[in-house]
């Protein structure tokens, strides 16, 4: 997959899912605000997996065509981190559910101890 050049006002928007460009493509959700996103050089992502761990009840499954996905995958709540918007590859698969964004959300609040 090809990644094109973004328009010059462009930025990721909280919900969609971008395959990011580490050690190979992986499909992470930006989890920032767009406040945030619109101006900040760095997104908060949750990274996306098609192993499931049984173990890690912070993991929220994610059903194929769920933001672009083609593969049942699992949210890994668990792993929140920082990457630099460059490293976004555009445009993006799509935006998850809103459901699946607000379990995403809940995850995270209990993987950091925020609840």
């Amino acid at each position: 997959m090809r990644s094109l050049s973004p328009p010059l006002a462009w930025f990721p928007k909280r919900g969609e899912i971008y395959l990011v460009q580490l050690d190979k493509p992986r499909p992470a959700v930006v989890l920032s605000v767009n406040q945030l996103n619109r101006h900040a050089f760095d997104v908060c992502v949750v990274g996306i997996t098609t192993k499931q761990h049984i173990k890690f009840s912070m993991r929220v499954p994610l059903r194929a065509g769920d933001g672009g996905l083609n593969f049942d995958c699992w949210a890994k709540c668990d792993q929140v981190t920082t990457l630099p918007k460059s490293l976004l590859r555009y445009p993006s698969l799509g935006f998850l559910h809103p459901h699946s964004i607000s379990q995403i959300e809940e995850q995270v609040r209990i993987a950091l101890g925020l609840n």
